[in-house]
């Protein structure tokens, strides 16, 4: 097959180009310029957006064999992802960014364009398992190594993407694609993994919405207390806060129990960021919207599990469609804390990812639960 390899400049996806090209593939290595000024996103060794990572990618395939090319995908990012998460939560929600880059970047304008150009297939070093079953659907899931998964990100993939989709680092523990990298001389070996949003520089999450939202579209607002709704405090921003966070609340006075507050509720018309004690956060219902299916989508109500954050727990529950498809039901019954509207819910049967649906309310429908 032709292969396009994906190399963000980390080791996972050098790795993985070099595994497709053992393969027999004929392979292609191409690196996204994802940032319109790349020192704007991210400075530093950190795997994605930077001169460094595209230098760093372009020396992987030298070392590899393949030909190389960057290609200029700022505009579609910043428009896709970057807006999305600002837009996101401007509205009070709490976006995953990587999600949608994978979805509307990764895994669309570039299969798209790869297709085009004749390629039969994109290459990456995200840590899933494809495996295609008798009936020629291909099933994603979970990585051999549970630390390094990232099935989760991968839940917005449709059949047709997965159909021509390469995860060659699925079968290997973390440990033993270094070592493989240090084998092959690749300098990225030791280069650390990247870590949380790839676009915020300094991982200030609150100061760069500050910024980029600007003073006219900052909505102040007070702190409530859930219980008397007394007025606790007052804030610039209810960007600033997300559901489940504890620190940075700037409360003047303790809770008369004595015990630590919790964000429990954001109203972004009003900016009335609603406070209260942990067991406030326990959710058993969730409902989602935007559904994105692996496969096939569940006929009957689905007995499995769901994945709320990108390296969280696995929580038991049922999973029902709706007639109409566009919406999904997810009862827990392992409760969950701390949910909030615009995070994913990733279904999983077994190991093998069902799809996904994007968080549109949760709430607490069983007494104790």
């Amino acid at each position: 097959m032709r292969v396009l390899a994906a190399m963000s400049g980390g080791v996972d996806s050098a790795v993985a180009a070099a595994r497709a090209v053992d393969a027999g593939h004929d392979v292609t290595g191409i690196h996204l310029a994802l940032s319109r000024n790349p020192q704007s996103y991210r400075t530093g060794a950190r795997g994605c957006c930077t001169i460094e990572d595209s230098n760093d990618a372009r020396r992987a395939a030298d070392a590899i064999g393949i030909p190389f090319y960057v290609w200029d995908l700022s505009d579609r990012f910043h428009e896709d992802v970057v807006e999305d998460f600002l837009a996101e939560y401007s509205s009070g929600r709490t976006p995953n960014p990587c999600l949608r880059c994978n979805e509307k970047i990764k895994f669309a304008a570039v299969l798209d364009r790869a297709l085009a150009l004749g390629f039969d297939a994109v290459a990456t070093g995200h840590y899933a398992q494809l495996v295609t079953g008798d009936d020629g659907l291909i099933a994603m899931h979970r990585a051999v190594d549970p630390g390094k998964d990232q099935s989760y990100v991968l839940g917005v993939l449709t059949q047709e993407q997965l159909a021509h989709s390469l995860f060659p680092l699925g079968d290997s523990p973390k440990a033993e694609v270094r070592a493989e990298a240090e084998r092959r001389g690749l300098q990225v070996a030791q280069k650390p993994d990247s870590h949380d949003i790839c676009f915020i520089s300094d991982g200030d999450t609150a100061g760069w919405l500050r910024e980029k939202l600007g003073p006219d579209t900052l909505t102040s607002g007070e702190l409530v207390d859930h219980a008397s709704g007394e007025v606790l405090g007052s804030h610039d921003g209810a960007f600033g806060f997300t559901i489940g966070q504890r620190k940075g609340l700037r409360i003047g006075r303790p809770a008369d129990d004595g015990r630590p507050r919790y964000v429990l509720d954001i109203e972004p018309v009003s900016g009335t960021v609603t406070v209260g004690p942990r067991e406030e956060l326990t959710v058993d219902h969730i409902e989602g919207i935007r559904p994105r299916w692996c496969g096939q989508v569940p006929a009957a109500p689905l007995h499995g599990t769901v994945q709320l954050r990108a390296h969280g727990d696995e929580h038991r529950a049922v999973v029902t469609v709706s007639p109409g498809g566009d919406e999904v039901v997810v009862e827990l019954l392992d409760p969950a804390q701390g949910i909030a509207p615009g995070q994913a819910a990733v279904v999983y049967d077994g190991t093998r990812v069902v799809g996904s649906c994007t968080i549109s309310s949760a709430s607490r429908t069983r007494v104790g639960a």
